[in-house]
């Protein structure tokens, strides 16, 4: 019984260590990311603010089709299929496309709402410059 706790207790303690190892790696390479994140936070904030959007699949659809949409978000786990119909939306309109980083319930939380967030239309930026810096990264 000992000599099997031991070996329990080792082999935790080895997985601990690869743990603690493959989150240093992580952590370096998620600074970056995380200062993209919260710049497009703080200006997506503004937006709510000052300028105008629509939050939506369908309502993001129809102002693409109006013709008023100027930059959409999409979340990194919208579906395939609805992610590509935007983006093919987007290329006929000529409209920008940023792909957020972190899930619909991320994005809605930066739009500062308490419900998931999908697709995000800014038809007027109001005092942000996120059109002018979003689709170039």
């Amino acid at each position: 019984a000992i000599m099997q706790l031991s070996f329990k207790l080792s082999y935790y303690n080895e997985y601990k260590s690869y743990l603690s190892k493959s989150q240093k790696s992580t952590m370096v390479a998620s600074k970056k990311t995380k200062k993209a994140m919260e710049s497009i936070n703080s200006r997506l904030a503004l937006v709510m603010k000052s300028g105008k959007f629509l939050i939506g699949y369908r309502s993001t659809i129809k102002s693409i089709r109006q013709g008023k949409a100027k930059l959409i978000i999409i979340a990194n786990n919208t579906p395939a299929l609805r992610k590509s119909e935007i983006e093919y939306y987007c290329m006929l309109a000529k409209v920008g496309v940023h792909h957020y980083s972190g899930s619909n319930i991320d994005l809605g939380t930066a739009c500062g709402k308490y419900f998931r967030v999908g697709a995000l239309c800014i038809t007027d930026p109001g005092d942000s410059d996120i059109i002018r810096t979003m689709p170039s990264e």
